[in-house]
This record gives C-alpha cells, sequence and structure tokens, in this order.
C-alpha cells in the first residue's frame, strides 16, 4: 500500500510508529506487514528490543552531550540548545516504554501516554527550528527574553500537538482516527519543515558569518543520516525486516540514524561555539605588560624597586617622572622642601601635615600657583 497525504494507513502498514496501534477503522489499530520478533523476559512480552536498545544508548548518549553542553559556561546558545537535548531525551525515555510494550497498547492510559509523546516530538522540533535563529541574534542568548521566547513557543506547540493527538485518538472535536490528517501533519509534515528551516538557516550562517567552512560537513552529514532515517523507515523497513527473518526492522535503523543526526546537531554547533576563555574556569592568570609611557618611566625610574630597605619613591631621591597628581613631578611635590610628604615624615618645617594641620604655610594637595 503506498503512501498517501492525510492517511496513516501505508506509513502504518510498512512502520511500526507509535501511534499505529490507535490508527485505522477497525478500532484495533493498524499492523505492519513485517515487524521485529519479541523477546520474553520472564513473564513480560518486549517488544522491539534491539529498537529500545537503541533507545538506551541514546539516552547514554544524550546525557553525555549534555554534560559537555553545560560546562561551556560562556558559549553562545548554550541554555537554547542544551533544552532541545533535554527534550530528546525524555522523547527516547517516553518511546522505550511505548515501543517495547511495557505500557501496553490495550492499557486506558496508552493514548494518553502516546499525545505526549506526539507532542514533546513536535516541541522538540520547534525547538530546533527556533535554535537555527538564536545565531543570528535577534535576540541576545541566554537573556529572559531570549529563553522565554523559546519556552512559550515550544509549550504552544505542545499544547497543540497534543490536544490534535489525543481529540484524533478519542475522537472528539470533530477528530477522528478515520479523518487524521492534522494528525499528520503534526507528526510528519511539521518535523520535515523544520529540519529544512534549520538547515537553510545554518547554512547561511556559515556562509555568511564564519570564515571556517568546516561546520558545512556536520550539516551535510546531518541531513544525510536523517534522510537515510526517513528512507528506511518508510520505503524499505518491510525489505529489511524479510531479509533479516524478523530479527531487526526499519525501525530499528530509523531511530539508530536519528540518534546520529542529533549527535551531528552537537556536533555542529560545538564546532562553530568558542568558549570565552577570560571566563573559562582553569585559565592562566592574564599577564600584563605596562604600555603608558608616565607609569612605565616610573616604574623603570631611580630608586623605583619597593624593597623594605631601599629608599622610598616618596622620599627625597625618588623617581624623576612627572607625577600623574596635579602635572608637577615627584621630586617637587613630594620633597621635603615645602610641604609634601618630608623626611621627617608627615610632619615637616614648612606645609603638609604640618603644626598647621592642613594649612601651614603652603599646602601640599592641591600645589600653589607659586609651585609651578
Amino acid at each position: 500500500m503506498g503512501l498517501s497525504f492525510g492517511s496513516f494507513d501505508g506509513v502504518c502498514d510498512t512502520a511500526a510508529l507509535v501511534i499505529c496501534p490507535l490508527m485505522g477503522s477497525s478500532g484495533q489499530g493498524i499492523e505492519p506487514t513485517c515487524y521485529s520478533r519479541n523477546v520474553q523476559i520472564g513473564s513480560t512480552l518486549i517488544f522491539q528490543p534491539s529498537t529500545c536498545f537503541v533507545h538506551i544508548v541514546a539516552i547514554i548518549m544524550t546525557a553525555i552531550m549534555i554534560y559537555h553542553i553545560r560546562s561551556k559556561y560562556t558559549a553562545v546558545g548554550r541554555k537554547e540548545i542544551v533544552m532541545f537535548f533535554w527534550m530528546y531525551m525524555v522523547i527516547e525515555l517516553l518511546a522505550m516504554f511505548l515501543d517495547s510494550g511495557v505500557i501496553p497498547t490495550a492499557n486506558v492510559s496508552y493514548p494518553w501516554f502516546a499525545a505526549v509523546y506526539t507532542a514533546l516530538v513536535a516541541a522538540a522540533y520547534c525547538c530546533l527550528l527556533i535554535n537555527g535563529f538564536v545565531g543570528f541574534q535577534f535576540a541576545e542568548d541566554g537573556t529572559p527574553i531570549s529563553l522565554w521566547l523559546l519556552r512559550l513557543s515550544c509549550l504552544a506547540v505542545f499544547g497543540v500537538s497534543f490536544f490534535i493527538a489525543i481529540a484524533t485518538f478519542k475522537s472528539f472535536a470533530s477528530f477522528s482516527p478515520l479523518k487524521p490528517t492534522a494528525l499528520f501533519v503534526v507528526y510528519l509534515i511539521w518535523p520535515i519543515l523544520c529540519v529544512a528551516t534549520y538547515t537553510i538557516s545554518q547554512l547561511i550562517l556559515v556562509f555568511r558569518t564564519l570564515d571556517d567552512r568546516w561546520p558545512l560537513g556536520d550539516i551535510i552529514f546531518g541531513i544525510a543520516f536523517y534522510a537515510i532515517a526517513q528512507v528506511l523507515l518508510f520505503a524499505f523497513s518491510v525489505t529489511i525486516c524479510n531479509a533479516i527473518k524478523h530479527y531487526l526492522d526499519g525501525l530499528f535503523f530509523f531511530t539508530l540514524c536519528v540518534l546520529l543526526s542529533v549527535m551531528m546537531v552537537y556536533k555542529y554547533w560545538d564546532s562553530i561555539t568558542r568558549e570565552d576563555l577570560e571566563f573559562s574556569v582553569g585559565s592562566k592568570a592574564a599577564v600584563w605588560e605596562v604600555k603608558d609611557p608616565l607609569l612605565a618611566a616610573s616604574v623603570t625610574g631611580t630608586g623605583a624597586d619597593f624593597d623594605e630597605d631601599s629608599t622610598s619613591n616618596y622620599h627625597v631621591g625618588g623617581g624623576t617622572a612627572a607625577s600623574l597628581v596635579g602635572g608637577v613631578s615627584g621630586n617637587q611635590y613630594y620633597a621635603g622642601g615645602k610641604g609634601g610628604y618630608s623626611q621627617g615624615g608627615y610632619g615637616g618645617p614648612q606645609g603638609g601635615y604640618g603644626q598647621g594641620g592642613y594649612g601651614g604655610a603652603q599646602r601640599g594637595y592641591p600645589p600653589t600657583s607659586d609651585r609651578y
């Protein structure tokens, strides 16, 4: 049976999707022509065991990617992209229970879990779509406006998709498994549109703003894995299943290729973002070089050593460079002739902090006109 827009008959006849047990006119779902054989563990029958193994690997790999993303404290778009990987992890965890039959298809809760799964998939693609525009800095990344725009958009897509899915499964509000056109758009068309838009936006970003062209390889590999996943699931699932004698089917390769494409998303993001080393943890202390000639002269001048045993720069015989205070030299200002910090400490024959307090014959600061 071929694929037709708005109908899951051909799709579910080929691939064992999560929503297929809830589709069809018979009320018993649509069974695939060929699917992976089941295994029994104790008294529990596990469906799609090979696919469940890939789900477990995907959860572990996603946790590793999230750890590395969170460790790049100053990378651009870190908070935005990590949300996509959190959502992907939840999707894989939920898919593992739904694909394996741990949540039985005959259970009353199965339609609700399937609706949540469908809504999460749509929201994750929305998150990926918005992350494609973070690099253009329409709103500065990491700011409340950027994060809340992403969260509210994903929440809106999640809510609409959940309503469409559960209404189709339960046949209310003019929705029905016999006419699942809206669910077809949400489940199959929306992801393709999001991936295409994300890819185009990143190609524009690379060619217009980046000098390095190596990230193009990550984009190409990611698109290739995603396209292969769709082809293997919807075109060659039955062929693969029959050829491998029901040990594997197209769903196994679909889940594996989607995982590889998600890893390419991480690899691409990591290749175009560089952490600000000034604020990174464990970086070496900055080496400061004096560029100002006045400061350089005062540091390298006579008596510039700040040893306890040497004569202080604030006494007679100090540096000869001009002082930055009042525009007069150190010898003029700090010497012991007229005020200032004389050899006798804070008390001098004239001015400074003498007997007259801040007064005296002449004040140390600000300098009077007869000092020039």
